[in-house]
């Protein structure tokens, strides 16, 4: 047996010390490198061969090949001149190619063993069952799927003919005629029916390798397995499977080094094969973080991450999944989809959105979260109202989910396939609303359609109308609605003949309608039509024990509109939340998540305290209001309020130069709201000045 002393532990020595240490007919006796954390070292001190950082003492023992990798010229002609003159002297070069002729067989086998356990590994991780036989019609691969839908152990179809485990496969035939057959349903031993696709496998100078044939359960939906081999076997068949995705797919080992993509990969991020095999698993991304590198550091599969890959900073979503085997991280394989055709079938989806948003409900009561009381018993009502053609008043504050009722309602009720038309009643002037509601005829006014148009309430008609904000219709709508109500008809702006409509009317309000009813701005008449079912939807002060299962639905729906991957939500942050008093209701709670999320560290997945951003504590604003406190007033309440209302509405007129519009604006009121507050309050232009 020949001696050899490596000179050089970098890379190329580390790779040529892996490939002696494996052959029976020379033995390293020595690693030499001038840096001690050189990888060739660490692996020599492993194996318990002898290191160093000088050569030179290790030069005069008895050595037959002196191995230079270091790719130093100078250390080369030392080495030259020192050595001994029965030594012989090596480039890295030469000897790599000397080892790998001396140990083809070797490497082969472990080549093959590689390449073996790489295509079980994706070939087991499939739904679908795939079997491989060679030229003799031997079994050479029967992966899990297979041997599930079978019933055969595949340890036991391993090495037999095809025949004695699926009796009436037609495997030989494509031996024999070298022909594919696709999408043919067999049923196999033991009853199960399914579906396959049986290929030749051909080598690269036209030798008949084997068959392929892949199958599923006819009852089953399941997509093909987007894994990769190099196995030269069936490389042929992988390649065509692979060939056909317009994805590309990548896939790194567990060092984060990419070992393998498709030619769609190329085609989407313009990078060639030596641009990304054997780099970085960052190397294709022009925008973003490596969502390879986080797989691999929390083995947890990341889906639908926004990011721009290549040169041309190609705009994609990337899918990335861990590759375990018996707990042992593998690597990781990515799947990038382009988005550029997605992005232009969203624009076009979100415009048809646009058009129908007010022609459907999309929410149920399964959408209404809370077990709390007061949630439980509003819920109840609904569900009640909704099996029942009365009206229902949604009462309650600003962000409650008074919305969000209404859709459930309809939805629940036999009226659920027919239209949903939501309105909001202060965002339309009255006269744009009126015409909005009932439709007008031709000539109603100038600029009316020709024919005229249908109201909403017409279209509609069989399904249900939602008013939100009904606290703010003007006396003149009011009356119209009330005789809907009552009447069941409706007459067009400018039309006489009354048409009858059959609609379910849903109505909500956030301000105290008994208070319009006695300032006169509200028709009692209608107040009692709509009251007839009214249903209270408690503020989240008063459901806070409903807080953990909002937060929880909140960060499932901001990770789908963020591309973000948090899973939970700590205790601590939540003590913070229950803490606070929430004026905004569950809008503002959902404002709170979506700023946390927002500020969070890409590669954090529990929303901790430190994430909330300081809210006013619930203590520290009922020690504000004592620490207020003031001697009982003269006045009576409703007197202190609409004192401080005219006041306020004063100072806003001020700073607004007297603009009515952008008084209103600035005190969250609609202008016609404003001007009967000016009216109700003598407020003049002159008062402003």
């Amino acid at each position: 047996m020949q001696t050899v002393m490596i000179v050089g532990a970098g890379k190329g020595g580390s790779a040529i010390l892996k490939i002696l240490k494996e052959t029976a007919m020379l033995k390293v006796i020595a690693v030499v490198d001038h840096n001690i954390n050189a990888p060739g070292l660490l692996i020599a001190n492993e194996e318990g061969i002898p290191t160093g950082t000088d050569w030179r003492k290790f030069i005069m023992q008895d050595i037959d090949i002196i191995v230079e990798v270091t790719g130093n010229k100078d250390v080369f002609i030392e080495l030259r001149e020192t050595k001994r003159k029965d030594s012989v002297l090596i480039p890295g070069s030469v000897a790599a190619l000397i080892a790998n002729l001396i140990e083809e067989k070797e490497e082969l086998i472990t080549n093959i063993q590689n390449e073996k356990y790489k295509h079980d590994l994706i070939f087991n991780s499939t739904g679908d069952g795939m079997i491989v036989i060679n030229k003799h019609c031997e079994i050479i691969l029967f992966n899990k799927s297979a041997e599930r839908m079978t019933g055969t152990n595949r340890n036991e179809a391993i090495g037999r003919h095809i025949l004695d485990v699926i009796s009436n496969s037609e495997l030989p035939r494509v031996l024999e005629t070298r022909r594919t057959y696709s999408n043919q349903e067999l049923v196999l031993n033991n009853g199960v029916k399914i579906i396959t696709t049986r290929i030749p496998m051909v080598g690269e100078n036209n030798e008949l390798i084997g068959a392929f044939a892949v199958f599923k359960d006819i009852t089953e939906v399941m997509n093909l397995a987007e894994e990769i081999t190099n196995l030269k076997e069936i490389q042929t068949m992988l390649q065509a499977i692979i060939h056909s995705s317009d994805e590309a797919i990548s896939v790194v080992d567990e060092n984060g080094r990419g070992i393998l993509i498709n030619p769609a990969y190329s085609r989407i991020t313009g990078l060639r094969e030596d641009e990304v095999i054997g780099k970085p698993a960052n190397a294709d991304i022009s925008e973003g973080e490596s969502v390879h590198m986080k797989v691999l550091q929390t083995r947890r599969a990341v889906r639908g991450v926004a990011m721009r890959v290549g040169p041309n900073k190609k705009e994609v979503i990337v899918n990335v999944a861990p590759v375990i085997v018996d707990g042992k991280l593998k690597g990781s394989v990515g799947v990038i989809h382009d988005v550029s055709e997605i992005k232009i079938l969203n624009r076009e989806l979100n415009q048809a959105r646009q058009i129908i948003r007010n022609l459907e409900a999309k929410y149920s009561f399964d959408d209404i979260i809370g077990n709390s009381e007061e949630m439980t018993i509003a819920i109840e009502q609904a569900r009640l109202g909704a099996k029942t053609p009365a009206t229902v008043l949604l009462r309650g504050e600003s962000g409650t989910g008074k919305e969000l009722f209404a859709h459930a309602i309809h939805n629940g009720s036999d009226r659920k396939y027919n239209k949903f038309i939501r309105v909001n009643c202060a965002a339309l002037s009255e006269t744009l609303l009126e015409s909005e509601l009932f439709g007008y005829e031709e000539g109603a006014f100038s600029g009316a359609k020709r024919g005229g148009k249908r109201g909403l309430f017409e279209e509609a008609n069989n399904g249900s109308i939602f008013l939100d904000e009904i606290g703010e219709l003007s006396a003149n709508t009011q009356a119209k609605l009330l005789r809907v109500l009552q009447e069941r008809e409706i007459t067009r702006v400018g039309g006489t003949k009354p048409i009858q409509i059959n609609v379910r009317v849903i109505a909500a309000t956030n301000v105290n309608l008994e208070k319009g009813i006695a300032n006169g701005t509200f028709r009692e008449d209608l107040y009692y039509r709509l009251n007839r079912m009214p249903i209270h939807i408690p503020p989240l002060r008063k459901r806070k024990q409903d807080i953990p299962l909002l937060c929880n639905r909140l960060i499932q729906k901001i990770n789908q509109e963020y591309g973000r991957n948090v899973e939970q939500i700590s205790q601590s942050a939540l003590n913070k939340l229950m803490l606070y008093d929430w004026p905004g209701n569950v809008r503002e709670l959902d404002n709170i998540l979506g700023r946390a999320i927002i500020f969070m560290n890409y590669n954090e997945n529990v929303l901790d305290e430190a994430h909330v951003p300081e809210l006013i504590k619930i203590n520290d604003k009922t020690q504000n209001e004592n620490e207020s406190k003031e001697a009982v007033p003269n006045q009576t309440l409703n007197q202190m309020l609409e004192q401080y209302e005219k006041e306020l509405i004063l100072q806003t007129l001020k700073r607004s130069a007297g603009n009515k519009t952008i008084t209103a604006k600035s005190l969250g009121l609609s202008v016609r709201n404003l001007y009967y507050k000016l009216e109700k309050y003598g407020i003049a232009n002159n008062s402003m000045q």
